[in-house]
């Protein structure tokens, strides 16, 4: 393709995306369409000459927006947001553009370096402690990583290995796998189905505490879990505390975890997973929600949920010790040599992949361009909305509100006599909502209680878009 060619086809490419964000208010969040409907619209083989700009545009919307979920229509509140904004979208056209894989320092000096500036900032925004700053007090440092499953995995490889060389340094006729079958990982069974994952494809044992009613782990019931693991000639290993979490927007107690991990004989790794509450963090006033991050081993949130980074962004700090995620990932050869190695940071050794993308710019971008002011004033919007939804569910005396309203989450179920019919009854209201279309919105459970989410928050919602919601889930509910 010439430049020139490709200078019209971006143009062309670029109002494309400013239409579709002035006009998504007219979209359906969630398409009407089956398993499969892709072959129908496709060849079933690549073409074998080059086709132009202008077919390939004009596919655009038969094709890809057709099955498309559109995550900013302002009827979409499932899962939780994803962020999106202009400053994002012009350092992704960068980042493609200026083609680097940034595993190395010598492999893009500049990638590195702004990552390793960029997760200061971060931090420093969000109030983090001294800990997690490059340079700062201690070896710790911030790392950007694609999403919260790959850091979950990471931080668990790292405390692996650290556990096994311990133990194999105490005893040198055990095997690694003696090590391994013995290790616990502790979480919540309210905690995301990641953490769960990150044990099976690290082959250790994940032991899900049970968080209550509350949907809150507290030390007392992690210490109860960690000396009947002992009993049994098991090692506790990790735990991944979670702030903020999916079901329920719950908090799990830092402070108390944190001090049982650190008043075992041998320190246990705390790992927590703010993915979504931690971009809360860049208010003073949601600070409390992290009381006792000081004792965190390492710190996870996404700035592609809730900071208006586009996806994917998912800034992790190894706090204590830096070097126990390098050490525990670091497979060196000739060709990834340099002279720089020992006085630079080599961002291969801190990830699964070996490649990278340059996904600071986008963190660059958006904080020069909406600032901590305009970051702040989308968070505390978000909540406004929660807290407005909130009030328009207490006023119906069917709906209950099941979780306080903390942050840009509203968890509610209609009422009834006896849990089980509540929840048949709560089933079927969330059956007739997804197959009218209007609205998208996913259910819940914690302790036994079906209901529903409402995530505000999106760069799309408004009270207009939450009455609209609002209005649905009555029509829906008088139906049943």
């Amino acid at each position: 393709i010439e430049p020139e060619t490709f200078r019209n086809a971006a143009t062309t490419m670029i109002d494309y995306v400013i239409k579709y964000h002035k006009e998504i208010g007219n979209r359906q969040a969630f398409p009407d369409v089956e398993p499969g409907f892709m072959r129908d619209l496709l060849p079933s083989d690549a073409p074998k000459a080059g086709e132009s700009w202008e077919d390939v545009y004009s596919d655009i919307e038969r094709v890809v927006m057709r099955g498309m979920t559109h995550w900013n229509a302002p009827g979409f509140f499932a899962y939780f947001p994803t962020a999106s904004s202009f400053p994002g979208l012009l350092a992704d056209i960068l980042c493609g553009g200026a083609t680097c894989i940034g595993f190395s320092w010598v492999a893009s000096p500049s990638c590195t370096e702004m990552e390793t500036v960029m997760m200061d900032w971060l931090a420093k925004a969000l109030d983090l402690p001294q800990c997690f700053i490059h340079g700062g007090h201690g070896p710790g440092g911030g790392v950007i990583q694609g999403t919260a499953s790959e850091s979950t995995l990471i931080t668990l490889i790292a405390a692996r290995s650290k556990v096994i060389r311990r133990e194999l340094s105490r005893d040198p006729n055990l095997s690694m796998y003696d090590v391994l079958s013995r290790m616990v990982v502790y979480t919540s069974n309210c905690s995301h189905s990641s953490v769960e994952k990150a044990g099976l494809l690290a082959m250790i044992e994940v032991r899900k505490l049970d968080a209550g009613r509350e949907g809150i782990v507290t030390g007392k019931t992690l210490q109860e879990a960690i000396d009947e693991d002992k009993k049994n000639n098991k090692i506790p290993t990790f735990v991944c505390a979670t702030l903020g979490t999916t079901s329920c927007c719950s908090y799990d107690n830092v402070d108390e975890i944190g001090r049982i991990c650190k008043c075992e004989i041998e320190d246990i790794w705390l790992h927590i997973d703010a993915a979504y509450a931690g971009a809360a963090l860049i208010c003073p006033e949601f600070r409390h929600i992290a009381n006792g991050i000081q004792r965190a081993t390492s710190f996870n949130f996404n700035p592609h949920k809730w900071l208006m980074v586009n996806f994917d962004c998912s800034a992790l700090w190894r706090v204590r010790d830096s070097s126990y995620l390098s050490n525990s990932a670091n497979v060196d050869a000739l060709y990834l040599e340099h002279e720089t190695q020992q006085t630079t940071i080599d961002y291969r050794h801190w990830q699964i992949p070996l490649g990278r993308r340059y996904r600071s710019l986008k963190v660059w971008f958006v904080l020069r361009m909406v600032g901590i002011d305009g970051l702040q004033s989308h968070i505390r919007r978000g909540v406004a909305e929660a807290k407005y939804f909130e009030s328009l569910v207490r006023k119906d005396e069917r709906f209950e509100i099941v979780f306080p309203v903390t942050l840009g989450l509203v968890c509610l179920k209609l009422k009834r006599l006896g849990l089980n019919l509540e929840n048949v009854i709560n089933e079927e209201l969330n059956r007739k909502i997804q197959d009218d279309r209007r609205i998208h919105l996913v259910p819940s459970t914690v302790h036994g209680i079906y209901f529903l989410r409402v995530a505000t928050g999106s760069v799309n919602c408004s009270r207009q878009a939450l009455d609209n919601c609002w209005d649905v889930i009555r029509e829906m509910a008088q139906l049943i």
